[in-house]
């Protein structure tokens, strides 16, 4: 038998049928009624990233049934699989990935177009929100499922003026993987 090939993110999100207008529309009532809710923009920003957090620690089982992806040797490798499969086969888009530190634990992923902010303009009194800060936990805790402890920031927003949309992606550790049995018992 030969061995399975990763499909690409483009395979993937052509073989699901997806309504991306009512998800934008969708995620965007969430994010005014947290505005309602929490009136504080910073609240909003962390219920955001934990929200994602949430969705990310199981999104990767998914991501990870199918796009048939092995396990990644290093940082390097992951951050280039969520930006050319993981983007294209849950938002249909494609990101690159930029900016590597010496040590190559930080880089820069970055949006070439982002379905979230379709039909989105912010009033002046939510200048501080992080609009698709769902996006930084969802990485978060995708990462933390593969056992990489890591912290994620918006380097640039077009939402705030800025001319593309930039994540930056920094690894705090990679945590060894803990097995519930040992051998030897």
């Amino acid at each position: 038998m030969a061995p399975v090939a990763p499909r690409s993110g483009d395979a993937i999100f052509a073989s699901v049928d997806r309504n991306a207008e009512l998800f934008t529309l969708t995620y965007g009532a969430i994010v005014r009624q947290l505005l309602t809710d929490l009136e504080e923009v910073e609240e909003v920003n962390k219920q955001l990233d934990q929200m994602g957090y949430n969705i990310g620690i199981r999104l990767v089982d998914e991501f990870l049934a199918k796009s048939n992806v092995s396990s990644c040797v290093d940082f390097k490798e992951t951050a280039e699989v969520i930006a050319k499969v993981g983007f294209k086969m849950f938002l249909g888009v494609t990101a690159s990935v930029t900016n590597w530190d010496a040590d190559g634990t930080c880089c820069s992923i970055v949006l070439e177009d982002n379905p979230l902010v379709d039909f989105v303009e912010l009033p002046d009194n939510c200048q501080g929100l992080y609009y698709c800060n769902i996006l930084s936990g969802v990485i978060r805790g995708a990462l933390e499922m593969v056992s990489m402890k890591t912290e994620i920031t918006w380097a640039r927003d077009m939402l705030r003026g800025d001319d593309a949309f930039e994540l930056q992606v920094k690894l705090i550790k990679q945590v060894p993987e803990e097995y519930p049995y040992k051998d030897d018992e």
